[in-house]
């Protein structure tokens, strides 16, 4: 049986802010991603001798690793959605016949219901790995449609497929490349509970109703000159997340592993997205090490350390 392994990358946001909510539901937002190098790997496995030519080609799904048991193993989940949303298009717009079968298997290293886009990523890794198959009879799709069909999977799905730093706005689908030099270290603390994102949007909403000026945070001209001169300690300065007070009110042990990453010297501490996740940037590799150290001895759940930018989803060897 052939393959095909995609990986995809984790995000922080660097930048959170948070507009008002929209008729569609969603929030207008201004957020600056950066792709982190903690990854998730999305394999096809291709039964050639099986071929499918209506209704979804997925067989079935499972999941290895990081939070693998929170993990849907069915058509709810992102990376099966990925692969069946590729091709409805192809048979809609391309006349697409027969494919094989496949079996989808996922290796995760990023964290579930975390605030780093792991499902994103699952899913931009599986479009991209559904595209490569297609492709091997029919004509690829550019950029922008592929960027298009990653927007209806979720908002995050088409930063982790093209990954960097990016300013992204309307509901974060819109991206526009930013100018980042350097390498950034950071000291990440997982937790055992997730944080649902439409959750923690409906909180903000709550509190801002309830009268606390949460933002919004709209501008980001001072982080993107911090981020052109890839020194972490300017950029450390102009870390925002209006996610982040609502996040702690709903879970305030976030407030003290907060608390614990300044005080184990970190150069600032933010929830990634909208939590739990908290992301503490550092000076050094060394540095995230030492803090992630102090981190876990203080009793917090699990963590890694990570770097960005890192590259968008892309095939490796299966």
């Amino acid at each position: 049986m052939r393959t095909i392994s995609v990986r995809a990358h984790g995000k922080v946001n660097l930048h959170l802010g948070v507009g008002d909510a929209r008729e569609d539901g969603y929030h207008e937002l201004v957020t600056v991603f950066q792709s982190l190098s903690l990854s998730d790997v999305v394999t096809l496995e291709i039964d050639d001798e099986e071929t499918v030519a209506t209704g979804s080609i997925v067989s079935g799904l499972t999941a290895t690793g990081l939070d693998a048991a929170s993990v849907p193993q069915d058509a709810t989940n992102l990376a099966w959605r990925g692969v069946d949303t590729l091709v409805d298009f192809y048979r809609a717009r391309h006349g697409l016949g027969s494919l094989p079968r496949v079996r989808i298997r996922i290796e995760k290293g990023i964290p579930t219901a975390g605030g780093m886009a792991g499902g994103s990523a699952d899913a931009a890794a599986a479009l991209l790995a559904a595209h490569i198959l297609v492709t091997e009879t029919m004509p690829a799709l550019d950029q922008t449609t592929l960027d298009a069909l990653a927007a209806e999977l979720g908002s995050d799905v088409p930063f982790t497929l093209r990954g960097g730093t990016m300013l992204g706005t309307g509901r974060g689908e819109q991206l526009t490349p930013m100018l980042s030099r350097g390498r950034y270290h950071w000291a990440l603390v997982f937790s055992k509970q997730g944080l649902a994102t439409p959750e923690v949007f409906g909180h903000l909403d709550q509190l801002r109703d309830q009268g606390r000026e949460i933002g919004p945070s709209l501008d980001t001209t001072d982080l993107a000159h911090a981020l052109m001169t890839g020194n972490a300690e300017e950029v450390a300065g102009h870390l925002a997340n209006d996610l982040q007070a609502p996040a702690v009110s709903l879970r305030s042990d976030i407030a003290r592993t907060l608390d614990l990453g300044k005080r184990a010297g970190a150069l600032a501490g933010i929830v990634s997205g909208s939590g739990p996740t908290c992301a503490f940037l550092c000076r050094s590799e060394l540095h995230a090490r030492d803090v992630l150290d102090d981190l876990l001895s203080e009793g917090v759940y699990s963590g890694a350390t990570a770097t960005g930018p890192a590259h968008g989803a892309y095939l490796i060897d299966g």
